[in-house]
């Protein structure tokens, strides 16, 4: 694309298209853009239109656009096309830094992200000058600039929070140490010695706190992985600055809003962090300032309301005391039991109230409030701070914290009992704070799986949990009812099966309740019950004990989906699929109602997917309904076919990218129930799963190979004769595949059609050869030789290239067979060197003779050594996920999975047996060769090892 003003206009009306509502005018807008994307000049243009464009609502799609771009492409991927000329690299890299710099605080921060996302990639070995010219602009004075700069560096060094430690991480880490510690350290100073001269300038403060905010952050990341030597120097200053900033009470940024935090409760927020680092992982250097910094943040958290624009500076304070509580350090601060009773009292009780604004998310705002709540990101939350808190006092001071915090539940509960419509809320507090006293240790899995010796759950649950679940009316209290049943759920593994399986129809009844929480964790609870393990690895609750409850269950979990605020709920889909995976053969007379509710709902939410875990349980069920029906009665494939078919040829005609992946799948577990050839509708599609677009999306590929796969099995010979057409496409996909380090390992599923593809093979091989493509070809070459024997494969190897066969021998099978993995896999190629052994005269008889020992010392090796699993250093990094662009993620259907296909079958129950059969056939056609060449060349040990495996079949060399 030419850098000229007939592309910008073309682009930017492109990019007016793609925001408009209408799918019509919208997604050919988006293909467009898709399709001209790997031009050269494309990005440029883009920041051309950003710069230069008159229109503000264009200029921030272009950098929205600009950013997702770089995020899907600027990485360079093996083998994948690079869509990103050398020239316009150097060029976005040249400009982008200044560009940031002059736009507008929107524009700023999407270049600022896409500067990070390069920066990962390029800096910096790449990208060495980054630094420097992000340090120079501190000198500009201009505070527009300088955030600029500081968000570019907080977005750039905050994955150091995160990243595992290693030379080359050591190394990156010291040079921005080197390059940007002391003028951060100088701008921090010079920053507040502003804040003193504008103390009385609201426009200047606000400016000026959120460039202390920046530096905060920047001082957490850098100071994260290691306590580095400037920093210990220049504690004093960072320390001495930062209580301060924690004291200070400046009227002028105090704000009237309740919800949004302000300047002041973010600055303050970020230095608890800051201190909590320090006290956790440096504390020997951090002890002399330890003292002042608990007085302050105490004195902060009794002085702070209960306004939810405080809950990120009240949480970290919190979370900052649950760091000091657990060092042994300063384990003295905590032993005075008035001082426990003063933090209880003043700290944990009064943050862990139901607020009403907890009340209007609860009602109002049900999914923001579930992921905060179940999910364990409510670690901004007063709740989860002051839970933490209590369980780090209980490290040291269980018996004291359980004695003082049971007299707070008591008097709770007894409110509650006076006049349960008012007080309910005491109840709520008193069921939390069991929680967290009980709560020891806790998985996703398991629920606790340790608990608080001094608290009885079990008595709790009965004498206070079990009467909110069985009330009779389960829209009253909606926030105690799911109180009571994310305690069921927190304490699964800690409850007796009698009470457990007690709740389960009261959970089913609760599926019903108008509260999206309610009915939400009722459904999250069964699907959690469900997955409990009893004896001998079987589930806790069986299908018969589900059997009077099975109907009300399936038809309220269908039922809730129709809630107002439901229509897509993941927590239901996943036990929706996991009430299918339990029940097993019960739910097939539901089968016919329920498929026909799930097709319907694939339809809606193919229209427009948002919600990626719903739809892959959505999947998940219908494979399962599949499976198990069809596993009773093989020949309803065809009804599903006719349900299923109109949807999936909607989502395939419509591109649904996010549900291709997942329509193959399925196809390919239908296609896998036939017994007799494939039936017309597949041959149909046929010519459509080679078209090369459908290839390209890298999330396709692992479901397709597996389709065609499928059409192979079933009906390689109605291919061959109907569509003979079409075998140099599948000859092309399979060259695209074997082309392709992330999915070489794909190409050997597909098709044996001879010469053709072992010079396709023998041509990846020299290029690159991959450990999963060699295992591949491993076990490929060995199928071949048990298929059509020894003798074929070595003619085909030698025809392709005079002693290529000794080649492959010598340099791939010895070396590498100890590689290959997966039972079938190894007897196939036990099968087939077994084969090449003793089949094959050329091994007996030619300049290939001295590789016969070897292969069979190889051979004994496949059967006795472990498996090598080591993987090539450069191999490490080529995997499907890290594969940026388009294209969705391949997601796996755990319940579309595919039965393990063992070609050899019962011919060969024991290869080892095989082998000490087959020297045994060929020692008496050629005797005293075998004998001979065992005793001059193969080891000691692997001699014994045949000598077992001789005995074993009661056979013997002559």
């Amino acid at each position: 694309m030419e850098l000229n003003d007939g592309n910008l206009q073309t682009l930017t009306e492109y990019l007016q298209k793609t925001l408009s509502p209408d799918p019509a005018v919208r997604r050919p807008a988006e293909k467009f853009l898709e399709s001209v994307e790997g031009t050269q000049n494309y990005s440029i243009l883009l920041l051309t239109v950003l710069e230069k464009s008159q229109n503000e609502v264009i200029r921030v799609c272009a950098a929205v656009t600009f950013k997702n771009y770089i995020k899907r492409n600027w990485r360079v991927v093996e083998d994948e096309p690079n869509k990103i000329s050398d020239p316009d690299r150097t060029a976005i890299k040249a400009n982008i830094v200044n560009l940031m710099l002059s736009s507008p605080e929107q524009i700023q921060k999407q270049l600022s992200d896409a500067i990070s996302i390069i920066g990962r990639e390029d800096f910096p070995q790449k990208w060495p000058d980054l630094l420097t010219e992000m340090v120079t602009r501190f000198q500009s004075g201009d505070f527009h600039i300088i955030n600029g700069i500081l968000r570019t560096a907080h977005s750039l060094f905050k994955r150091y929070r995160h990243e595992f430690k290693s030379n080359e991480l050591w190394s990156e880490i010291k040079l921005v140490l080197d390059t940007f510690a002391q003028p951060l350290t100088e701008l921090f100073k010079a920053t507040i010695d502003l804040c003193q001269t504008h103390a009385t300038d609201i426009n200047a403060l606000k400016v000026l706190f959120s460039s202390l905010t920046l530096i905060s952050k920047l001082f957490y990341s850098l100071n994260f992985q290691d306590l580095p030597e400037f920093f210990e120097d220049n504690m004093e200053t960072w320390m001495t600055n930062f209580h301060n900033l924690l004291t200070l009470d400046n009227k002028l940024l105090q704000t009237d809003d309740e919800e949004e935090a302000g300047l002041l409760e973010l600055l303050k927020s970020q230095i608890c962090d800051n201190a909590a680092l320090y006290a956790q992982k440096y504390d020997e250097e951090f002890q002399p300032y330890l003292p002042r910094f608990v007085t302050a943040i105490w004195n902060l958290l009794v002085t702070t309301g209960q306004e939810v624009k405080y809950d990120l500076l009240v949480s970290n304070a919190i979370q900052f005391l649950a760091s000091v509580c657990e060092r042994p350090h300063y384990k003295h601060l905590f032993e005075d039991q008035n001082v426990l009773t003063s933090i209880c009292e003043k700290v944990i009780v009064p943050n862990m109230e139901f607020r009403s604004a907890d009340e209007e998310a609860f009602e109002d705002n049900s999914e923001e409030y579930i992921i905060r709540d179940l999910e364990g990101s409510d670690i901004d939350t007063r709740r989860r701070a002051a839970c933490d808190l209590v369980r780090g006092l209980c490290k040291f001071f269980e018996g004291p914290v359980t004695g003082i915090f049971s007299g707070y539940v008591s008097s709770m509960l007894t409110e509650y009992a006076k006049n349960p419509g008012v007080n309910w809320k005491h109840k709520d507090a008193a069921i939390y704070l069991v929680t967290s006293l009980a709560s020891k240790a806790q998985t996703q899995k398991h629920g606790i799986t340790q608990a608080n010796e001094l608290v009885n759950l079990s008595e709790f649950f009965v004498n206070h949990i079990l009467v909110d679940l069985k009330s009779p009316n389960v829209n009253e209290f909606p926030v105690l009812k799911a109180d009571a049943i994310k305690y069921v759920m927190t304490f699964r593994s800690q409850l007796p099966k009698e009470q457990l399986l007690e709740t389960v129809p009261l959970l089913v009844a609760h599926l019903q309740a108008e509260s999206i929480v309610q009915h939400t964790y009722a459904a999250h609870a069964l699907e959690r019950l469900f997955t409990m393990r009893g004896a001998n690895n079987t589930t806790l609750i069986t299908p018969t004990e589900m059997a009077p409850f099975t109907e009300q269950l399936l038809n309220n979990l269908f039922k809730s989906l129709a809630i107002p605020g439901s229509s897509e709920n993941e927590y239901i889909m996943k036990a929706i699929m996991r009430s299918f995976s339990l029940l097993q053969e019960a739910i097939v007379p539901y089968i016919p109602t329920l498929i026909g509710q799930l097709t319907h709902k694939l339809l809606l939410v193919s229209k427009n997917p948002s919600k990626p875990h719903f739809n892959h349980y959505l999947f998940e069920s219908l494979c399962l309904s599949i499976r198990i029906t069809c596993k009773a009665n093989p020949d309803t494939v065809n009804s599903f076919e006719e349900a299923l078919f109109p949807v999936f040829t909607e989502i395939l005609q419509n591109d649904v990218q996010e549900f291709v992946p997942y329509v193959f799948q399925v196809m390919s577990l239908l296609l896998e129930i036939h017994t007799s050839s494939i039936p017309s509708s597949y041959m149909a599609l046929f010519p459509h799963l080679l078209q090369p677009a459908l290839w390209e999306r890298t999330g396709n590929i692992p479901p397709l190979v597996r389709l065609l796969q499928a059409y192979l099995e079933k009906g390689a010979t109605t291919i061959a004769s109907t569509a003979a057409d079409k075998i140099p496409g599948l000859l092309g996909v399979f060259q695209k595949l074997i082309a392709s380090k992330a999915n070489d390992h794909q190409a050997m599923c597909n098709e044996d059609t001879r010469i053709k593809i072992f010079i396709l093979l023998f041509q990846r091989l020299q290029s690159s050869k991959t450990t999963k493509f060699v295992k591949s070809f491993l076990v490929f070459i060995n199928l071949y030789c048990v298929k059509y024997g020894a003798i074929a494969l070595q003619e085909i190897f030698d025809s392709i290239q005079p002693k290529m066969f000794g080649m492959v021998v010598e340099k791939i099978i010895i070396p590498e067979v100890q590689k290959v993995s997966g039972q079938v896999e190894k007897k196939i190629c036990a099968v087939g060197i077994t084969k090449i052994l003793t089949e094959c005269p050329a091994m007996m008889d030619t300049e290939y003779t001295k590789l016969w020992s070897p292969l069979l010392q190889a051979l004994i090796g496949l059967f006795e050594l472990p498996e090598d699993d080591s993987i090539p250093d450069d191999e490490h990094f080529i995997d499907i996920e890290d594969t940026p662009g388009y294209q969705t993620a391949f997601s796996q259907l755990a319940f579309a999975g595919k039965k393990e296909h063992d070609p050899i079958g019962d011919a060969v129950s024991n290869p080892k047996i095989l082998l000490a059969q087959s020297l045994h056939k060929l020692s008496t056609a050629c005797p005293g060769r075998v004998p001979s060449m065992l005793s001059t060349s193969l080891p000691a040990e692997a001699l014994q090892f045949l000598q077992g495996y001789l005995q074993a079949a009661t056979v013997q060399l002559v």
